[in-house]
């Protein structure tokens, strides 16, 4: 059974290097320059991303293509990049707020977890808010889960299924693995790679407290706009919307990653204490400096965090636990 252990000398600001110290300084002064992203119309930030003129790149992977999975408004745009051979799945959730991104900007991320962890990568595209508001984007998710439950034997030779994302992405991941427990009576998830989430959109302190003066990709009104446009405050406490407030028993294992300028610091610190309280196997990876999204920029602490992470999900598929629940899914 997991024992979190946490460094106090992980937050101390001397236990940040020089190198993500420059790095931070130069992200705050390039996003200073820039409009709020609470200011902007999604659909602009969106077309911004989709020309690659974002903060980080989000090159497209031409022979990578989408594969339709049916869903509960049509059918749900996937990514599968699958390897040779094929030892695992892994179901990844993207990350943007709610509101942004799309499954092929993180193309060479997944197929380097993909080829590197021996795992087909599963990448939702799930339906965005505001235009399509919470439970839209969650229900997608859960249908491309419960396909992958009842079809990846035939479809990919393997039972071993995990599951991941990043920021939302991750939030999205916890809130799936909620609904196939429930409503699928399905706990068979090998393991859980859940980076830098929002697990309660309430706003623990580090989320309230961080303000708008540190400029680091988020700042506490970006994060409330985000979350007012995925749904409405009356529903924050929802445990589909905000996993804090879940009954998390009978979750997989799992790696939590988070950097300690991340204002997110607080959900994961939690989160992870309220997983191994529910009787489940957690890690805890904290990244001195590392800002939100600190691991899709070309740096030695993302590096080192997409490491771990690689790490994880290969030592989870060569040793997974026993599939509890698999098969049990209803179409």
């Amino acid at each position: 059974m997991s024992a979190l252990t946490i460094d106090p000398a992980l937050f101390l600001p001397e236990s940040i290097d020089k190198v993500t110290a420059d790095f931070n300084e130069g992200i705050h002064k390039l996003v200073s320059r820039l409009p709020p992203t609470y200011t902007q119309a999604p659909q602009d930030i969106r077309d911004i991303r989709e020309r690659g003129e974002g903060l980080w790149p989000t090159r497209r992977v031409e022979q990578i293509s989408d594969r339709p999975i049916p869903g509960p408004a049509g059918d749900v745009p996937c990514r599968i990049y699958v390897p040779d051979p094929v030892r695992g799945v892994y179901l990844h959730i993207h990350g943007g707020g709610f509101m942004l991104g799309r499954a092929h900007h993180t193309d060479e991320a997944c197929l380097s977890i993909a080829t590197t962890c021996q795992v087909v990568t599963v990448s939702v595209d799930y339906r965005l808010a505001p235009e399509n508001p919470f439970p839209a984007g969650l229900d997608d998710c859960e249908a491309v889960a419960a396909w992958l439950v009842k079809y990846m034997g035939r479809e990919f030779g393997t039972d071993v299924l995990l599951i991941g994302g990043e920021s939302a992405g991750a939030t999205l991941s916890v809130a799936t693995l909620l609904r196939m427990r429930e409503r699928h009576g399905f706990t068979g998830f090998a393991g859980a790679n859940l980076v830098y989430g929002a697990y309660d959109l309430c706003g623990t302190p580090s989320a309230r407290n961080w303000g708008e003066e540190r400029k680091l990709v988020l700042t506490s009104r970006t994060m409330e706009w985000f979350h007012e446009n995925y749904a409405p405050r009356e529903q924050w406490a929802d445990p589909y919307v905000s996993p804090l407030y879940a009954d998390l028993v009978k979750m997989p294992r799992a790696l939590f990653s988070v950097g300690t300028l991340d204002p997110l610091l607080d959900d994961s610190l939690f989160m992870s204490a309220r997983w191994v309280a529910a009787g489940n196997e957690a890690e805890l990876a904290i990244y001195p400096g590392g800002i939100h999204v600190f691991n899709l920029f070309p740096t030695k602490l993302a590096k080192k965090s997409n490491d771990r992470i690689m790490d994880f999900i290969k030592k989870t598929v060569a040793s997974p636990p026993s599939p509890e629940g698999v098969g049990s899914s209803e179409s």
